[in-house]
């Protein structure tokens, strides 16, 4: 397999930038071929010190052959304006910039410039992350299969239609918020109980963790690796009964729908 010596830019260095970036080096992609932009040159430093990489403006950034747009969304009109003219119809540009589309970028930058949309979640700082990855209309499968490339050292990936990226926000991107909410709950439960905070933590978080590689190497569905658990007239039942009672399901399908309902308005709101 031949090296792979494309350019790659970081637009933006912030917490998501910044696991980008370190996931292209565990990869083994060189220092060399890294580029970053961050507006603060003290975060600049820090980056340069940290991981070897060349800190540079947003202009030479842009001469890169690929270009990873994380900035806030708000701040992405002005910088596609900013590097527009410098940018080769061949770069491909790589956006994790939530709720944009790729017809946002389209009409920001020169015609026919491939575009691939990505949608992270923070769990990509410790290389398990869940990464959605779709294709802008002057995307083909090879300028896919770079993003995938790029991001598979930060979990896993998956291929979604654009039109299932809000939903996808929803669910994966938004979706550790989900689970540490339920963590935080859980702990305070168990202080409630008498437990120590610390053995409570411990007890959640590795047996989150547990369900978790099992729900991933399992092949039953979740329903039946619950039941598995839940003995008739059991601890596990009463407290199941409880958790319906209070109506957590439907809480999680409103929680997911207003999760969406955001980033499509995010959207509308940058247009």
């Amino acid at each position: 397999m031949q090296p792979d010596t494309r350019t790659v830019a970081l637009l933006g260095a912030g917490k998501m930038g910044e696991a980008v970036l370190a996931g292209l080096l565990r990869a083994g992609r060189p220092a060399e071929r890294l580029l970053a932009t961050d507006v603060r040159p003290e975060r600049g430093e820090e980056l340069r010190a940290r991981y070897g990489v060349r800190v540079v403006d947003n202009a030479t950034a842009a001469e890169a052959d690929v270009l990873v747009v994380a900035v806030k969304p708000q701040d992405a009109a002005a910088l596609l304006a900013e590097v527009s003219g410098r940018i080769s119809p061949q770069t491909l540009v790589v956006s994790i910039c939530a709720g944009l589309t790729t017809d946002f970028f389209a009409r920001r930058l020169p015609a026919g410039t491939p575009v691939v949309r990505v949608m992270p979640n923070t769990p990509a700082l410790v290389g398990e992350g869940m990464s959605g990855i779709s294709a802008g209309a002057h995307a083909g499968p090879e300028h896919l299969a770079i993003a995938e490339e790029m991001f598979a050292p930060l979990g896993r990936t998956v291929r979604v239609p654009e039109y299932q990226q809000d939903a996808l926000t929803a669910l994966s991107g938004s979706g550790p918020a989900y689970f540490y909410l339920l963590v935080e709950a859980m702990v305070d439960a168990g202080v409630l109980l008498g437990l120590p905070r610390q053995t409570a933590h411990e007890l959640i978080v590795q047996t989150a963790l547990g369900s978790a590689v099992m729900l991933r190497e399992s092949a039953e569905h979740p329903a039946q690796l619950r039941a598995a658990v839940t003995s008739p007239g059991g601890t596990t039942a009463a407290a199941l009964r409880e958790l319906e009672k209070h109506g957590v399901r439907a809480a999680m399908l409103d929680a997911l729908e207003a999760a969406r309902d955001r980033a499509r308005q995010l959207a509308a709101e940058n247009e």
